[in-house]
């Protein structure tokens, strides 16, 4: 009996073993099924609404990535950083990367690690043994170990932030304690990354660790990669430049996604364009888009929201702009960059220059908190028309200017097959009647409403002005609507010009029959509509506007042409100017240019003094004349000694000029570094700056993580 049970239990044993196997098994193979699935995405991405229009669509469009053929590299997650607020940033969104990086493993993509400057950290890791031991691959792309600057997609291109103060947005007694603490960790304040971020994790038995272009290469190769997917910080230097980063996949052929709410930047807001940290990620994230590559969200592998930092607390507005008559595609981008980068989170939609019925990418309105329309009779596909109606029951808020009473409609007129129109708008989003609009050659005399409080007025002068273009009729309003300034025309009725709405599905609306060209030029009308869009968002208007000036001059880099004379430059700061200017650029030198000398070759004008710099040191300038050229005085030759060059990186070389009198400029017609007879020429976009600071020509850190692309030269 004893053996009868026994033997029962062993068959049972065995049994449960086998069920066990299969189960495990089918895990395994449904697994393996899972991990075989292709990847999802929705990358976002920027093309120009016409050649050389300077304006964009934000588009996004589907594909699936083959994961097996699939990287992830993880940019510089580095355990300490010597910005405080930028470890801060990090530790917030480490985690949520930390997940994701584990479901791309997990789908069965590449892990690749790459936190340079903290190999010693690894040496003898599994995940670094594995990156050395890769094979070499068969081809490997020329400067493939080198940081990269500029691709040529970049090159017409004005970069949008000013880094060259290396980015630090630490309070100074902020910075000041961060650096003591740095110290008294053993760290180097100025360099204190060791490894990786220890809550990013690294599977010894699959991952790669490399900081290096070639290696990485060599693994993507080996893998048979295709497509790469980059995250980590900073966006602005290290994700784009590094020799594994953002421009070197692109130009070496592979298809490649930025992470972009997985990233930060390095951004000071107290430089130009002086918006918010977070606008200047934003203003990253957009040129990646429009030149480089798309982007994705870390949503996509993990599902929920895209991250967002919880001190990012900027409305998200969208800016809808369909009408070629009042110049609006100009001014609105024009007021929202002096205006808007430091409270709100704006995203323009333009319409289509080939169908002006079009509106590119609107379907991504579902995902901001109000809009800003200037359209005008427009009749929209009726799946995108949905997407307006949708937005606007949902309650957000809607702020309209000018032909935005009647944005989606024709007069007395039926829409076209396949397209809808949106008759009762004016009426229900903004409690308006608008029905024509009086004599453009008659003055129109804005006058805000005696006595009215709303909070919109905020700030808003009390005398009346002389508006851009011509009278709205729009009376009579609808109940619920608050009138806050009228028009009004001699011999003629008056009519409202600015009011508020509360709408019937709750939602806040304003509107302005202002907007013509002229008004933007009015301090009272930028004010107005300034609040507007505050009070639409957030019921609250701030007591001041703040103004993010163009590049001025006297306090930032901007462009310029060399070679050229100032006086024909058409700055206008320029015409007549006598005194101290800089230029800069940045200058990558060749690997094979070694050992000696470089031959540098300048020139300005008559009565202007030059003084040359090469990575903050000044070298000798000796005058001379060059026949070929149309100068007959002020040409320089300056020799470079080797020893404040290394071949293959980026370096920084800055010019002084004292303009003593008449014609001032980088004026020699053949701007150049000769090697030999190998020459690099310097004519192009350089940056320019006026002022008497000799702080100008240097820099807080290396010309590679400072360079723009508009200054950048190189073979």
């Amino acid at each position: 009996m004893a053996l009868v049970r026994n033997t029962l239990m062993a068959v049972l044993r065995l049994a449960s073993l086998a069920a066990v196997v299969f189960i495990a098994g089918f895990i395994g193979f449904a697994s393996d099924l899972c991990a075989a699935e292709p990847l999802q995405l929705q990358l976002r991405h920027r093309t120009e609404t016409a050649e050389k229009s300077g304006r964009f669509h934000t588009l996004i469009r589907d594909e699936d990535w083959d994961p097996a053929k699939t990287a992830v590299i993880v940019c510089d997650v580095w355990d300490y950083h010597h910005c405080d607020n930028a470890v801060k940033r990090l530790t917030e969104f480490g985690p949520r990367l930390n997940e994701l990086v584990a479901n791309a493993r997990q789908r069965g993509m590449t892990i690749i690690h790459a936190p340079s400057d903290c190999m010693p950290a690894y040496e003898g890791h599994p995940a670094r043994k594995r990156a050395i031991d890769t094979p070499v691959a068969a081809v490997q792309p020329p400067e493939i170990k080198l940081w990269c600057s500029r691709i040529p997609a970049e090159e017409a291109a004005v970069y949008p932030i000013d880094q060259s103060d290396g980015g630090e947005d630490d309070e100074p007694e902020q910075h000041a304690a961060w650096a003591k603490q740095l110290a008294e960790l053993g760290r180097n304040p100025k360099m204190p990354w060791k490894a990786q971020a220890s809550f990013i994790e690294i599977d010894g038995r699959k991952d790669y660790i490399s900081d290096k272009g070639d290696e990485v290469w060599n693994i993507l190769e080996a893998q048979g990669i295709e497509n790469v997917i980059l995250t980590g910080v900073h966006t602005n230097m290290c994700v784009l430049g590094r020799p594994f980063g953002l421009r070197q996949m692109v130009r070496n052929g592979k298809r490649v996604a930025l992470v972009r709410d997985m990233t930060d930047t390095m951004y000071n807001p107290q430089r130009w364009p002086f918006v918010s940290h977070f606008t200047g990620t934003d203003l990253i994230i957009e040129h990646v888009e429009k030149y480089v590559c798309p982007t994705i969200t870390s949503n996509q592998f993990l599902g929920g929201k895209p991250f967002r930092h919880a001190s990012d607390t900027r409305p998200r507005l969208a800016v809808i702009v369909s009408e070629i008559e009042y110049e609006t595609p100009r001014t609105l981008p024009e007021f929202a960059a002096r205006h808007l980068g430091r409270d709100f989170q704006v995203q323009f939609f333009f319409g289509s220059e080939t169908e002006p019925n079009d509106i590119p990418g609107l379907e991504q309105l579902r995902d901001f908190d109000l809009a800003l329309v200037s359209a005008r009779r427009r009749l929209l596909k009726p799946e995108s028309l949905d997407v307006l109606r949708q937005f606007v029951a949902a309650g957000k808020p809607v702020v309209g200017i000018r032909t935005a009473s009647h944005a989606w409609t024709l007069r007395d007129m039926e829409p076209p097959a396949g397209r809808a129109a949106w008759p009762e708008w004016d009426k229900q989003v903004f409690g308006g009647n608008y029905s024509n609009h009086l004599a453009n050659d008659l003055k129109t005399v804005m006058k805000p409403i005696a006595g009215a409080t709303h909070t919109i007025l905020t700030g808003v002068p009390t005398e009346s002005f002389v508006a851009g273009g011509s009278l709205y009729q729009t009376s009579p309003l609808a109940e619920g609507t608050t009138v806050l300034m009228d028009g009004e025309i001699e011999g003629q009725a008056k009519e409202p010009a600015a009011w508020t709405f509360k709408r019937a599905d709750g939602g806040r609306s304003f509107y302005t029959s202002l907007g013509h060209p002229g008004d933007f030029l009015n301090p009272t009308f930028n004010r107005l509509l300034f609040n507007a869009l505050h009070w639409a968002a957030t019921e609250k208007v701030p007591e001041t506007m703040p103004e993010s000036f163009g590049r001025d001059l006297t306090s930032h880099w901007s462009p310029i042409q060399v070679p050229g004379d100032w006086e024909e430059s058409g700055i206008p700061e320029l015409k007549e100017y006598d005194g101290v200017a800089w230029y800069r650029c940045m200058v990558r030198i060749p690997e094979n240019w070694k050992e000696r000398e470089l031959n540098l070759r300048l020139g300005t004008r008559e009565d202007n003094e030059i003084h040359v710099f090469f990575q903050g040191e000044e070298v000798e300038a000796t005058e001379v004349s060059f026949a070929p050229d149309p100068l007959e005085t002020g040409g320089v030759l300056v020799e470079i000694p080797s020893e404040i060059v290394t071949p293959g990186e980026v370096h920084l070389l800055v010019v002084r000029i004292d303009n003593l009198e008449g014609p001032g400029g980088l004026a020699f017609r053949n701007p150049a570094i000769y090697f030999d007879d190998d020459k690099l020429s310097l004519a192009g976009r350089w940056q320019f700056r006026l002022g008497d600071d000799d702080s100008f020509a240097t820099l807080p850190l290396p010309a590679k993580f400072a360079a723009p692309t508009e200054a950048v030269f190189g073979k």
